[in-house]
């Protein structure tokens, strides 16, 4: 259930079905993604971690592991919070927001203490489903893409220079766009200063929605309407993930993968 402290989550709560697969991909030696999930709280996470093969893996799982312990640790409602509430947002979005900050402050704590962890970071999106609302929380350029009425929608915005470089140039081709020189550079990530902004926002579910959680490792090698295709065409979400990492591996697989996908259906 979704702790919305003291206020009934709303009606037609939705049943989920998840799958998800991670693959080191075919060029690099080590697996620097990781997903994780919390049942009890229905919050999915994807990270994709990076800093070199010893780091990179220690943030990506970091992300995850200090989300799940400070929603273990704020099931009670007297518990005390490391950041301040924000006013805009609603308690389920700061309760995320919160989580993802005090993962940030972890890694880079570690990054500045340890020489061996120096310079890691990683990216996170993050689902959270109460009630008939799913709210997408990320940093970085891992995405959440929804996939309604035979069309997919990419939910959140990367935050990295091409993504900045084609807000100021909205006529950039599609060329252009693959030969862009700094397409990998993210702007923002967990670890990288001792404060990060977490774009939140939630989306209201509709009976037999997907949702697509993946690092960069996928969405660099698969476009969005072979995505779509894949997903609508296979016969279980298991077959799904499988076929989409394959996929991404048979354009190349230059980078990890991971993909975890989530359907909605009114209870």
């Amino acid at each position: 259930a979704c702790h919305t402290h003291g206020h009934q989550p709303p009606a037609t709560p939705m049943k989920i079905r998840y799958a998800a697969k991670t693959d080191v991909g075919m060029k690099r030696t080590h697996n620097e993604d990781y997903f994780s999930l919390i049942e009890d709280e229905q919050l999915f996470i994807v990270a994709d971690g990076m800093g070199g093969h010893a780091s990179g893996e220690v943030a990506s799982k970091m992300s995850a592991e200090t989300v799940s312990e400070f929603y273990q640790r704020t099931k009670d409602e007297d518990a005390t919070w490391p950041y301040k509430m924000d006013r805009q947002l609603s308690y389920i979005e700061n309760r995320l927001a919160c989580g993802i900050k005090l993962a940030n402050f972890k890694i880079f704590d570690s990054a500045s203490r340890d020489i061996r962890f120096k310079g890691m970071g990683t990216t996170i999106v993050t689902s959270l489903v109460c009630g008939d609302k799913i709210y997408v929380a990320h940093v970085g350029d891992s995405r959440c893409y929804r996939v309604r009425n035979g069309a997919i929608a990419q939910i959140t915005r990367d935050h990295s220079l091409l993504e900045d470089y084609r807000e100021a140039k909205p006529d950039m081709t599609e060329e252009e766009q693959r030969n862009f020189p700094h397409r990998n550079v993210i702007t923002r990530a967990l670890g990288m200063r001792e404060t990060v902004q977490v774009d939140i926002k939630a989306h209201q579910i509709m009976d037999g929605d997907l949702y697509l959680m993946c690092s960069d490792g996928l969405s660099g090698m698969v476009d969005d309407p072979s995505i779509l295709r894949i997903v609508s065409q296979a016969k279980s979400l298991e077959r799904a993930v499988a076929e989409l990492v394959d996929h991404a591996n048979r354009a190349g697989g230059t980078d990890n993968i991971t993909t975890l996908l989530l359907q909605c259906v009114a209870s």
